[in-house]
C-alpha cells in the first residue's frame, strides 16, 4: 500500500474547530476502495481510514508509545484491520503532548466525530489514558458520551505508584522507569498528578459507558487496568477486562478482541 499522507497541523497545533470534511485522500489506497479494500485519507486532524461501504460510525483510536508522543501514523495499519472487522470510519488523530492540551484536542475531535454519527474510543498507553479522561469530562459536563471504550495497555495513572512498574520491569527489556517519569513529568507539567482528567484511575468512575480493557500480564502498566477495572465494576460500569499472559499473546489477538467488543455495543456496528 502507499504511504499515508497526512494534512499539515502539527502535534502541538491546538485542534479546536477542527472540520473532519476537510479530507484529501490518499490516491493509491483510494484506489484499490472498490476492491474491498480500505481509502486513507489525510485531514486537519491526522488519518482517516474509512472501509468500503462505511456505516455511520467512527471510532476515534488514541495513538501511544513509550516516550508519552509518537504519530497516529504509526497505527495506520491497525486503523485499516479495525475499519475492516467493524465496517467502522477510524479517525486517527494527532494531540498535544502535554496537559490539558492534549485533552482539549483529543475533546475537539470527539465533537467532530460525534456530529458525525455515534463513536467508539479506543486507546493505546497515554492514548487509552486520553480516552478515559475525556469519558469523565463528556460525563461531568453532561455531554453526549460515546458508545463503549477499549484502553489496550492503558497509562491511567501519572502519580506512577503501582507496583507492577517495579516487578514487571525485568519481564520488558524495553521498559524503563526513570524515562517514563521523565516523560510523564514532561506531560504533566505543574498540574497535581492525582488531577483525575490527567490520572483517570483517581476519578469517579460513575455513569461511564461499557469499557474493555486489554492488557498483558508482563506488562508494567498492568496494574492501571487492573485498579480501574476494579473501581469502574465497583461504580456500576460494564466491565470487560482481559489479561494475557504477555504482549506476544496479547497483540494478535487485540484487534479481533476490541471490535467484537465494539460491535457488541455500538449501534451503527450491529447488524
Amino acid at each position: 500500500m502507499g504511504d499515508t499522507r497526512v494534512g499539515a497541523a502539527g502535534a502541538n497545533a491546538d485542534l479546536t474547530g477542527t472540520d473532519l470534511t476537510d479530507v484529501r485522500a490518499d490516491t493509491d489506497r483510494a484506489a484499490a476502495a472498490g476492491d474491498g479494500r480500505v481509502r486513507v485519507e489525510s485531514s486537519p486532524v491526522g488519518p482517516i481510514v474509512r472501509p468500503p461501504d462505511a456505516s455511520d460510525l467512527v471510532v476515534l483510536y488514541l495513538h501511544g508509545d513509550r516516550q508519552l508522543s509518537g504519530s497516529p501514523e504509526s497505527v495506520v495499519d491497525l486503523a485499516e484491520r479495525l475499519a475492516l472487522r467493524t465496517g467502522a470510519v477510524v479517525v486517527c488523530p494527532r494531540y498535544r503532548s502535554s496537559f490539558p492540551g492534549a485533552l482539549d484536542d483529543v475533546h475537539a475531535v470527539y465533537s467532530s466525530c460525534q456530529a458525525r454519527g455515534p463513536v467508539a474510543l479506543a486507546g493505546e498507553r497515554l492514548g487509552a489514558g486520553l480516552a478515559a479522561s475525556l469519558l469523565v469530562r463528556l460525563r461531568d459536563m453532561g455531554a453526549p458520551e460515546p458508545e463503549c471504550a477499549v484502553l489496550i495497555s492503558a497509562l491511567l495513572d501519572l502519580t506512577l505508584d503501582a507496583p507492577s512498574l517495579l516487578f514487571n520491569a525485568a519481564a520488558d527489556p524495553g521498559f524503563d522507569i526513570d524515562e517514563l517519569r521523565l516523560h510523564a513529568a514532561r506531560f504533566a507539567g505543574d498540574a497535581d498528578r492525582t488531577n483525575p482528567l490527567l490520572s483517570p484511575l483517581h476519578a469517579n468512575l460513575h455513569g461511564l459507558p461499557p469499557i474493555q480493557l486489554l492488557v498483558a500480564g508482563t506488562d508494567p502498566l498492568l496494574d492501571d487496568s487492573l485498579s480501574f477495572a476494579a473501581r469502574a465494576a465497583r461504580s456500576g460500569v460494564t466491565v470487560d477486562l482481559r489479561v494475557r499472559p504477555d504482549a506476544v499473546s496479547l497483540h494478535p489477538e487485540s484487534v479481533t478482541a476490541m471490535a467484537d467488543f465494539i460491535q457488541a455495543w455500538a449501534r451503527a456496528a450491529r447488524p
